[in-house]
């Protein structure tokens, strides 16, 4: 149980970083879409996509915790 807390743990910190890099990028691509392609939406659009990541993190973290607690 310990090391299945400890995986739910590091994919928790992966998901993370994960997390930064694609809404980085999809930061920069909105900045260049508003710049030279005409979209319309906000830059702050591209925030939405951490929602997803974010709800995954905590699930993670939260199954980690509930395991170490199950151990002792």
């Amino acid at each position: 149980m310990k090391t299945i807390s400890n995986l739910f743990l590091i994919l928790a910190v992966l998901l993370s970083d994960v997390m930064c890099a694609v809404v980085a990028y999809n930061y920069c691509d909105m900045m260049w879409g508003i710049k030279y392609a005409g979209y319309s939406a906000p830059v702050s659009t591209a925030f939405l996509v951490a929602i997803p990541f974010a709800i995954a993190i905590v699930v993670c973290v939260v199954i980690a915790l509930y395991l170490k607690k199950r151990i002792g």
